[in-house]
C-alpha cells in the first residue's frame, strides 16, 4: 500500500502536520480548494475512516514507505460507491471551477492554469466557448481577438514568438494537447520566466535569430497575458528527471485542475451528462429515443469501444444517418477493438 505523509494539512479545522497514512486517492480540486483522501487508521476517532484532507498543493504531500508510518491500529480503508447522480455531480463540479477558472483567466486575475484529463471529455470546449464569449465584442467591432489556441507541435523560437504576439494584459494563450512545450528543456525554461510569480516577468532569447528579425520580434520582452495548458499527459510518467525538475517548477507557477476522469465509468456518465444538458447530438434530428439507444448500447459496450469519448459518441451518431437500422453493426466493425 502507497503510504504519504501530510507535512501540513487541515482536517475538519484540527491541523494535521507530518503525519503519516495509507493513501487511498491522491491530490484533488474540490470546490474548495485541494485535498488528499487517506486512511485515517483511528488518527481523528474510531468513528472517522476514510478522510478527505485539505492542502494547499502537492508539495504539503510526501511519499513515504511502509516504515514512515507510526503503529496505530488499521483500520480497513472501504471504498463507498457513488451513485450515478453523485458522480455526475463531481464531475459537473469540477467543470464549472474549469469555466470560473477561466473567466478569471480572461479578467486577467490567474496567470496560468493546466487542465488534465483524458482525451474527449470536452476540456478543450469549455475553454474556447469561455474564450469565444469573451472576443465577441472584439470580433464585431473589428478588433484583434485577444486570445490564440495553439495546437499541435512548437518549437522553442516559435513558443517565444508566439509569447510576444499575446504579451499583452488579458490576453488568454491556450496551449491545447500542444505537449511538445512540455518535453522540451529550453521550451520549460521559457515558460517558467513566462509565468514567473515576480511583479515584471521578462523573457530574453540570447542568440542571434533571423527569424526573430524576419518577425520583428525583439530579443526581450515582458509578458503581461495569461496561459492555459490542456493536456492528457500524465507529467508523473515522463522519464527524463531533468524534465521532471522542470515541470514541477511550472506547476508551482500554475493552477491545476485534474478533471478526475479516472474510470470508464467516470467517461461514460461524463458523456451522459452532456446528453443531459442536450449539448451532444444538437446537430442531429434525433428523437430522445434514439438519443438513449446509443447511450444504452455505449454503456453495455465501454469496455470494447476503441475509446470512450464524447466524439465516440458522435461517430455512432454519424452511423445512424448511414443505416437506422444497421449501424449496430457498422459499429462493431469501425469503432469496436479487435477482440
Amino acid at each position: 500500500m502507497t503510504k504519504v505523509k501530510i507535512i501540513n494539512g487541515i482536517y475538519r479545522n484540527q491541523p494535521v502536520r507530518d503525519v503519516a497514512f495509507t493513501l487511498v486517492k491522491g491530490l484533488q480540486m474540490g470546490a474548495r480548494g485541494s485535498f488528499v483522501t487517506v486512511d485515517s487508521e483511528g488518527y481523528f476517532g474510531p468513528e472517522f475512516d476514510v478522510v478527505r484532507i485539505k492542502v494547499d498543493g502537492i508539495e504539503d504531500v510526501e511519499f513515504v514507505g511502509g516504515d514512515a508510518v507510526t503503529a496505530q491500529p488499521s483500520v480497513k480503508a472501504v471504498a463507498v460507491q457513488e451513485t450515478d447522480e453523485a458522480v455526475m455531480s463531481r464531475i459537473g463540479e469540477r467543470f464549472d471551477i474549469l469555466d470560473q477558472m477561466t473567466k478569471a483567466a480572461i479578467a486577467g486575475d490567474v496567470r496560468a492554469m493546466i487542465v488534465v484529463g483524458p482525451p474527449g471529455v470536452g476540456k478543450s470546449y469549455g475553454v474556447e466557448k469561455q474564450l469565444e464569449q469573451s472576443g465577441l465584442f472584439d470580433k464585431l467591432a473589428g478588433r484583434r481577438i485577444k486570445y490564440e489556441i495553439i495546437k499541435g507541435a512548437m518549437t522553442p523560437i516559435g513558443l517565444y514568438c508566439t509569447l510576444y504576439k499575446n504579451s499583452d494584459p488579458c490576453n488568454v494563450l491556450v496551449f491545447d494537447d500542444c505537449d511538445s512545450v512540455f518535453q522540451d528543456d529550453l521550451s520549460l525554461n521559457i515558460l517558467k520566466a513566462a509565468l514567473d510569480s515576480g511583479k515584471k516577468r521578462r523573457i530574453y532569447w540570447n542568440s542571434d535569430s533571423s527569424m526573430l528579425t524576419r518577425e520583428g520580434v525583439p530579443n526581450n520582452f515582458d509578458f503581461k497575458g495569461a496561459c492555459i495548458f490542456i493536456t492528457n499527459l500524465q507529467f508523473q510518467n515522463l522519464k527524463s528527471k531533468k524534465l521532471q525538475d522542470h515541470l514541477e517548477a511550472l506547476q508551482s507557477r500554475c493552477h491545476f485542475l485534474d478533471l478526475t476522469l479516472n474510470t470508464q465509468r467516470d467517461k461514460f456518465l461524463r458523456i451522459k451528462q452532456i446528453f443531459r444538458k442536450g449539448d451532444l447530438f444538437q446537430d442531429y434530428d434525433f428523437s430522445p429515443e434514439q438519443g438513449e439507444e446509443i447511450l444504452d448500447y455505449m454503456d453495455a459496450n465501454k469496455d470494447r469501444l476503441r475509446e470512450l469519448s464524447l466524439r465516440m459518441a458522435l461517430k455512432i451518431a454519424d452511423l445512424t444517418k448511414i443505416s437506422a437500422t444497421n449501424w449496430k453493426a457498422l459499429a462493431v466493425s469501425t469503432c469496436m477493438k479487435n477482440s
